[in-house]
C-alpha cells in the first residue's frame, strides 16, 4: 500500500541513506571539487527536509515502526525502527547539518580548500548518515556498525587540517578516547545479551534494575555513552577536538554527536523498571559536577572555540541533571518528577542543538573575517560584522539559559523538577535539593561568561592591526544562522508548540510514567504564562530601544575614547583582555583550574619590553591523566617486546589463544 511505502520510518531511512551518500560526488576525480561540492549541498539539504518533515510526523501521531532486515551475519536479524524519542533526537541529527552544509560553501568553499574539501565533504556526510543510523538501530550488531562508523567518520573530519600539528594531535586523542569509550559498549551489549538471550534490544521497562548484572549493564552504559557525551570526568578529547575541527564541523559536533551519546543512555535506561534511588543520585552528580566545573573551565579560556566547547561540556551537565531528576522520580514513585525531569533534559539537548550551533557559526564567522580564534587578538568585531555580532548575541543569551530565548525554558523545567523532589524526604530531597543551587551557579558563571566575551570580541577596538581588518559573512553563512536565531526564540516565546511532541517524546523515554499515571506536561507548566511574560519582556526591550533611540537623535552626540585610567596616550592594548576580565572567577576555582601564571620580570631603571601570560590547562588530561598512563607505559615496557614484528611468532599466539579457547569451551 502507498500508505506503508511512503511511512514515516521509510522516509527516514532514505533520508539517512540520502545524508550518507550526499558527499559522494566529492570522490569522484572527473567532477569538479565547486560542482561536487554544490550537489552534495543539495543532497544534504534534501535529506534533512525529508527527516525533520518525518520526525515531525513520528512525534505528531506518536506512531512507532520497526523494519527487520535478514542478514547472513552470525546474529539476529538487522532492526530499524522510529519511535517518539528516536524522533526527538533525529531533528537536531538533521537540522544542524544542514545548516552546516549550506554554511560550508562559503566557510570552506572548494575553490579555497582543494587539499581537503573533498575528504571532509564525504565525511561530513557519511557522519549525518551514520548518526541517523545510530538512532534508528534496534539491535546491538546495527548500532555498533553505525557507531563505529560515526566515529571514524569523526576522526577525518577532527583531522581536516591535518598538516597541522595541534590539528594531529586532536585528532589522535579524539580516536584513542572513542575507541576507549566503544570498548565499554563492547562489554554493554555482551551482557545485555547474556541477560536477555537476544542481540535485539529488549522491550522497555521489561528489565529488573536491582539485579547485579543490571548494576552492570548501567555502569558501562553510563561510561560508553557518557565518553561520547563529554561528560566529566570522561570529557578530555571535547576541548581540543571541537577547537581543532572546521567550525562548522564543530557545530555538528557540539549540537548532534554528544546527543548521540545521550541518546544511548536514555535508550538503554528505558529498558529498566524498578531504577534504585542511587542510579538517579549518581547521574545528578555527574550533571553538576560538569556544568559546574565546565562552565569555570570556560572562563579561564583564551580561544574563543575552546570556550565554546567547555560550554557544551557545561550544558551536558545540565542534561545529566534533568535525566537524573527523572530517574529519582521513578524511584520515589513521582511522575510529576518524571516528567519534568526528562522533559527538561530532551528539550535541551534539542535547544542546546541550536544555540550552541548558532554560536559555533557565529565564531566560525569572525575567525573568517579576521583569521584568528584568540579573543586577546580581536576586539570591534560588531562593526565590522553587525549582522553576525546580533546573532552571536542571541545565541549568547540563548546559553545563559535567559528568557526570552530557549535556553530558560529548558533549565525552568528542571528547576520545576527540583521543586518537587524537595517536597519529598530523604536522600532524594536532599540530592535536588543541593542540585537546584548548583544549576544556579551554573547560570550564572554562564552570564559572566558571555559577558566577557561578547564584550572582548565584539566590543571595544581592534586589539591588533593583523585581526582588525574583516568582512561580514554571506548569506550563505547567515542564513543558516539566521534559521537557527529564529529557533531560539520561537521555542522560548512558544514552547507550548513543542508540547505534544515532548510529552510523546518524555513518555516513551520514560516508560514508567504510564504505569504512575500521565500527568500532562501543560498541567505541571504553564506554558501559556511562559508566553505572555516572554512576549511583554520582548515588547519592554523594544519599548527601552526605542527610547534610547529617540534619546540619541535629540541629544547631543559627542564621540571620544573609552576612559584610560588618566593615560595621556590611551592604547587598544589597555582595553580588558580575557585574562584580567576573568582573573577573580579563575582564582575562585583555582583547586580545580590550576591556572599557570607566567609572570614577567622586571629588573632594572629603564626594565626591557615584556609581557604577561596566564594559561588554563586541561588538568585532568595534562596533570592526571597523562602521568598515569606514562607510569602505566614504563611498568609495561617488558610486555612490549611480544610485538616484535616476527609473523611467525604471531601465528604462535593465535595458536595459543585457540587451545585455550577450545580446552576452556569443554571444561
Amino acid at each position: 500500500m502507498i500508505g506503508e511505502v511512503f511511512s514515516s520510518g521509510t522516509i527516514l531511512i532514505i533520508a539517512t541513506i540520502c545524508a550518507a551518500l550526499s558527499g559522494l560526488p566529492m570522490i569522484v576525480p572527473r567532477v569538479p571539487a565547486v560542482t561536487g561540492q554544490v550537489v552534495s549541498i543539495v543532497l544534504m539539504l534534501i535529506a534533512a527536509l525529508a527527516g525533520i518533515g518525518a520526525a515531525i510526523t513520528v512525534l505528531v501521531t506518536g506512531r512507532a515502526e520497526l523494519f527487520v532486515i535478514p542478514w547472513t551475519l552470525p546474529f539476529d536479524n538487522c532492526v530499524l525502527g522510529v519511535d517518539p524519542l528516536s524522533a526527538w533526537f533525529l531533528l537536531p541529527i538533521f537540522l544542524i547539518p544542514g545548516c552546516a552544509a549550506l554554511y560550508a560553501r562559503t566557510y570552506w568553499h572548494a575553490r579555497h580548500n582543494p587539499a581537503n574539501v573533498r575528504k571532509m565533504t564525504f565525511f561530513f556526510g557519511l557522519l549525518t548518515g551514520a548518526m541517523s543510523a545510530v538512532v534508528l538501530a534496534r539491535d546491538s550488531i546495527s548500532f555498533l556498525f553505525a557507531w563505529e562508523i560515526m566515529a571514524t567518520a569523526a576522526y577525518f573530519l577532527v583531522s581536516t587540517e591535518d598538516q597541522k600539528k595541534e590539528v594531529k594531535e586532536a585528532g589522535t586523542l579524539y580516536m584513542i578516547t572513542t575507541h576507549i569509550g566503544t570498548l565499554g559498549l563492547f562489554a554493554l551489549f555482551p551482557l545485555l545479551n547474556l541477560y536477555t538471550g537476544s542481540w535485539l534490544f529488549p522491550a522497555a521497562a521489561s528489565l529488573n534494575a536491582s539485579s547485579p548484572i543490571a548494576t552492570a549493564l548501567f555502569l558501562t552504559a553510563l561510561f560508553g555513552f557518557g565518553m561520547k557525551a563529554g561528560i566529566m570526568p570522561l570529557h578530555i578529547w571535547l576541548p581540543s577536538a571541537h577547537a581543532s575541527a572546521p567550525s562548522h564541523v564543530s557545530a555538528a559536533m557540539s549540537g548532534v554527536i554528544l546527543k548521540v551519546g545521550i541518546y544511548g543512555l536514555v535508550r538503554t535506561l528505558t529498558f529498566f523498571h524498578g531504577v534504585p534511588l542511587w542510579w538517579g543520585c549518581f547521574v545528578l552528580l555527574l550533571g553538576v559536577v560538569s556544568g559546574v566545573v565546565g562552565v569555570a573551565f570556560a572562563i579561564g579560556q583564551h580561544d574563543l572555540k575552546r570556550l565554546l566547547a567547555y560550554h557544551s561540556i557545561e550544558n551536558i551537565g545540565i542534561i545529566f541533571m534533568g535525566i537524573g531528576v527523572a530517574l529519582v522520580g521513578q524511584t520515589t514513585g513521582s511522575s510529576a518528577m518524571m516528567m519534568l525531569g526528562m522533559a527538561g533534559a530532551l528539550l535541551h539537548v534539542l535547544n542546546h542543538a541550536t544555540f550552541k550551533a548558532l554560536l559555533f557559526l557565529g565564531a566560525g564567522s569572525v575567525i573568517h573575517a579576521s583569521g584568528t580564534r584568540e579573543i586577546d587578538q580581536l576586539g570591534g568585531v560588531a562593526r565590522r560584522l553587525p549582522y553576525t555580532a546580533l546573532l552571536f548575541g542571541v545565541g549568547a543569551v540563548a546559553i545563559c539559559g535567559l528568557p526570552p530565548l530557549n535556553g530558560f525554558i529548558s533549565e525552568f523545567l528542571i528547576y520545576l523538577g527540583f521543586f518537587r523532589g524537595v517536597q519529598g524526604t530523604g536522600i532524594a530531597a536532599a540530592a535536588t535539593a543541593l542540585a537546584a543551587p548548583a544549576l544556579a551557579m551554573v547560570g550564572g558563571l554562564a552570564v559572566a561568561c558571555f559577558v566577557k566575551v561578547y564584550g572582548i570580541v565584539f566590543l571595544g577596538v581592534p586589539r591588533s592591526e593583523e585581526h582588525a581588518g574583516g568582512h561580514e559573512a554571506t548569506w550563505q553563512m547567515l542564513m543558516p544562522m539566521t534559521l537557527l536565531a529564529m529557533l531560539c526564540a520561537v521555542i522560548g516565546l512558544a514552547p507550548g508548540l513543542l508540547e505534544g511532541a515532548l510529552q510523546q517524546a518524555s513518555m516513551t523515554a520514560m516508560p514508567a510514567i504510564l504505569q504512575k499515571g500521565v500527568q500532562p506536561l501543560a498541567a505541571l507548566v504553564p506554558l501559556p504564562l511562559l508566553t505572555i511574560m516572554g512576549i511583554t519582556l520582548l515588547m519592554l526591550l523594544a519599548l527601552l530601544y526605542f527610547w534610547y533611540r529617540y534619546r540619541l537623535t535629540t541629544s547631543p552626540v559627542g564621540e571620544t575614547v573609552t576612559w584610560g585610567c588618566g593615560y595621556q596616550r590611551p592604547l587598544a592594548r589597555m582595553q580588558y583582555s580575557a585574562s584580567s576580565f576573568a582573573q577573580m572567577l579563575t582564582g575562585l576555582f583555582a583547586f580545580v583550574l590550576k591556572p599557570q601564571a607566567h609572570r614577567p620580570r622586571i629588573a632594572g631603571i629603564f626594565p626591557r619590553r615584556t609581557s604577561f601570560q596566564s594559561h588554563v590547562p586541561e588538568s585532568l588530561l595534562e596533570l592526571v591523566y597523562i602521568p598515569a598512563l606514562e607510569r602505566f607505559y614504563e611498568r609495561f615496557i617488558p610486555i612490549r617486546k611480544l610485538q616484535n614484528g616476527i609473523l611467525q611468532q604471531y601465528v604462535l599466539y593465535y595458536l595459543i589463544t585457540l587451545i585455550v579457547l577450545f580446552l576452556s569451551d569443554n571444561f
